[in-house]
C-alpha cells in the first residue's frame, strides 16, 4: 500500500495530548498499517514514549461490534499513532468513523503514576538517568553519586505535594526558548524530540512554580488526585545510580 506523503499526511492528530480525561470519542479510519494496525485522523489513545506504555481498550463499530485495542505506538515516522487490533478481529474498512473507548481505569492508573514520577524529580532534584511508568509501580533513575536517600523522607516530601492538591496542566513553548531555559530538561541523556518546533511542556503548581519540564504523556490535573503513594524501594544501580520505585498505597 502506498504511504502518504507528509504533504497530504498531517499525522494523527493526538487529542490526549489536550485532553487526557477524554475516554471515548469518535474518530474516521484512514487506513490499515501493516496487518492489524488502525490509523485514524484523530485519537485519544497514547502512543507508548517517554516511559510511559500505550494504551489499550477496544474501537466500537456502527453495528454495535467492537475490536480489542491491545496496543498502540507511533508509526516509523512518528508522525501517526497506529492502534494495534487483536489478532482475532474483522478489520473494518478505511472511510468509517468508529468510536474509540481507551481502557480506562488503566489510563488513569498512568496518568495518575506519571504524574507521580514528575513529584518524585521535585524531590529529588538529580539528572534522570531513566524511568518507565507502570500501573501499580514505576520507577525512576537518578545519578546521585555518593548520596544515601531515605526512604521514608522522599515519601513524606512526596505526600506533602500530593496533599497540597498543586495544579497540573501542560503549555508549549519554542525549541527557542528551550535552549535559551536547558534546566527544563531533567534527563541525562534523552533530549525532547525536535521537528515542529515548539515543545510541550508539563508543570505542577500556579505558573508552574512547583515543576516545569518538556513531557508528552498523560497527567492529571490535580496532584491531589494521586492519592497515597510511597516509595518502596531504593536500589543502588552501579556507583553514582539510584533506582526508586514509587507504588501506591501506604508504606508496607
Amino acid at each position: 500500500m502506498d504511504q502518504p506523503s507528509a504533504e497530504t499526511n498531517p499525522g494523527t492528530e493526538r487529542v490526549y495530548q489536550d485532553d487526557a480525561y477524554l475516554s471515548t470519542m469518535e474518530a474516521k479510519l484512514l487506513r490499515i498499517e501493516g496487518e492489524r494496525g488502525l490509523v485514524f485522523d484523530r485519537t485519544n489513545f497514547f502512543a507508548t514514549g517517554g516511559g510511559q506504555p500505550g494504551d489499550t481498550g477496544h474501537v466500537e463499530l456502527a453495528d454495535g461490534r467492537t475490536i480489542p485495542i491491545v496496543e498502540t505506538a507511533y508509526s516509523p515516522d512518528k508522525r501517526d499513532v497506529v492502534m494495534f487490533a487483536g489478532p482475532e478481529a474483522d478489520l473494518p474498512a478505511p472511510g468509517e468513523t468508529l468510536t474509540l473507548h481507551i481502557d480506562w481505569p488503566r489510563r488513569y492508573r498512568l496518568m495518575r503514576m506519571h504524574t507521580a514520577c514528575h513529584l518524585l524529580t521535585v524531590v529529588c532534584p538529580f539528572p534522570i538517568t531513566g524511568a518507565a511508568v507502570g500501573e501499580m509501580e514505576s520507577r525512576v533513575d537518578f545519578d546521585m553519586g555518593s548520596e544515601a536517600p531515605d526512604k521514608a523522607a522522599v515519601t513524606d516530601a512526596l505526600m506533602a505535594l500530593v496533599r497540597a492538591n498543586h495544579p497540573v496542566f501542560t503549555q508549549t513553548i519554542t525549541e527557542a526558548e528551550l535552549d535559551a531555559n536547558p534546566g527544563l530538561v531533567k534527563s541525562k541523556h534523552v533530549k525532547p524530540p525536535r521537528s515542529t518546533g515548539t515543545v510541550r511542556l508539563v508543570a505542577i503548581g500556579e505558573n508552574g512554580a512547583i515543576d516545569t519540564q518538556p513531557c508528552g504523556g498523560t497527567h492529571v490535573s490535580e496532584t491531589g488526585e494521586l492519592g497515597e503513594i510511597h516509595i518502596g524501594k531504593i536500589e543502588k544501580k552501579g556507583r553514582e545510580n539510584r533506582r526508586f520505585r514509587i507504588r501506591f498505597g501506604p508504606p508496607a
